[in-house]
């Protein structure tokens, strides 16, 4: 579980960040929360977009490729979700 801090300086380490993954009409799947645990272990750090045509709610959909990739959610604003994982063999980012 991520402190208050530790959440807000890694909002400002993703701002600058572009979404590598897009969620579209159908919703999160496994091979979708895969690639995103893969992504995670290599980067710690990503930036989800879920496209217009998208009528699931972003708070569920935030929580679903939150809880299947084992990753905390960061931030949901919009529709862009931050999530980090602490990477096993690459740690970059050092939490405060």
């Amino acid at each position: 579980m991520l402190t208050g801090k530790q959440k807000r300086f890694l909002r400002a380490q993703a701002h600058h960040l572009d979404p590598i993954f897009q969620v579209g009409k159908g919703g999160t799947n496994d091979q979708l929360i895969r690639h995103i645990e893969e992504a995670l272990e290599k980067r710690e750090l990503i930036k989800v977009s879920i496209l217009n045509n998208n009528l699931d709610d972003p708070k569920q959909i935030a929580q679903e490729l939150a809880d299947g990739a084992g990753a905390e959610l960061v931030q949901l604003i919009g529709k862009t979700i931050v999530l980090y994982k602490e990477s096993r063999e690459n740690k970059q980012i050092e939490l405060p």
